[in-house]
């Protein structure tokens, strides 16, 4: 199924769904240049529908790829993200390089290394990053595809005794490694396991697998249980889009309803993409 949205500057906006709940392509704008009101509305509306979005062929500088992230929201800066070397300071460098260090600084405890590092960006603050928006600025000539995993899916795809198990719990988020690493002192948090998305009403099972997760209040193998549980939902291809980059490509995601992972099948082949968060409401600027 495509959808025309007839804008007042760009004539066409055309979105292609990807799959069914997650994923869709947009075409007919041009990023590089300020949105229409109308353009900027129907992207966000798209954001919110299908948890994640791409463009093709964009021509993005770092200025510009600012204030496209800007025309949604006010930009948060990471305190742990490795910094462009740009005026843009909203920009973090996504790179096969930190990959290393960040699994060197924050490896899994023992036991937990069959958990793939599907993750939310921001999950270890109070108030996480609602959006983010990502560009590719240089890709292995194959490989280095990032899945999005429907998180509301996966939650209405769990068992009843699962659902029924996890009503009211908390998990823990702990990136304290990374953050200490940067100069960065931050508490543990916990988020509920199952959250309801505040515009959507989802029910979204919302779990950082790179930070540690431990639900609070359960013994460690009951924690373990149920933790697989959900990410034995967020494995399944059928609750996922896959998204193969190449240049000019950006992907614009609700960081509130997906989970992501990057697949790491190329090898020592540099790769280097370019994030900008956009921060959620009710803003806490200390939190």
């Amino acid at each position: 199924m495509t959808t025309v949205v007839e804008t007042p500057v760009q004539s066409r906006l055309t979105v292609r769904p990807l799959q069914p709940t997650i994923g869709a392509e947009i075409s007919g704008v041009d990023i590089s240049q300020p949105l229409a009101p109308a353009a900027r509305d129907e992207i966000r509306a798209t954001v919110l529908r299908y948890k994640v979005v791409f463009f093709r062929d964009q021509d993005l500088t770092q200025e510009r790829h600012e204030a496209f992230a800007r025309e949604f929201g006010p930009l948060y800066t990471h305190p742990g993200a490795p910094k462009a070397d740009t005026q843009v300071s909203a920009i973090h460098q996504i790179s096969s390089a930190d990959f290393k260090k960040i699994e060197k600084s924050h490896a899994p405890q023992a036991g937990d290394d069959s958990w793939d590092p599907y993750h939310t960006d921001t999950s270890w603050r109070l108030v996480p990053t609602w959006g983010a928006v990502l560009r590719a600025v240089h890709l292995p000539e194959v490989g280095g595809d990032t899945v999005w995993v429907d998180a509301a899916l996966a939650y209405q795809r769990l068992s009843d005794e699962v659902k029924e198990r996890l009503a009211g719990l908390h998990v823990t988020h702990d990136f304290r490694g990374a953050l200490n690493a940067a100069g960065h002192d931050y508490p543990i948090v916990a988020h509920p396991v199952v959250r309801v998305h505040r515009e959507t009403g989802e029910q979204i099972a919302w779990v950082n697998f790179t930070q540690r997760p431990t639900i609070i209040g359960l013994d460690r193998t009951e924690s373990r249980e149920l933790l697989t549980a959900v990410i034995d939902q967020y494995r399944r291809p059928e609750n996922q889009v896959r998204f193969s980059w190449r240049p000019g490509s950006v992907a614009f995601w609700d960081n509130r309803a997906a989970v992501h992972y990057a697949v790491r099948n190329y090898g020592d082949t540099p790769r280097l993409l370019e994030r900008i968060l956009i921060a959620d409401e009710p803003q806490y600027a200390d939190l």
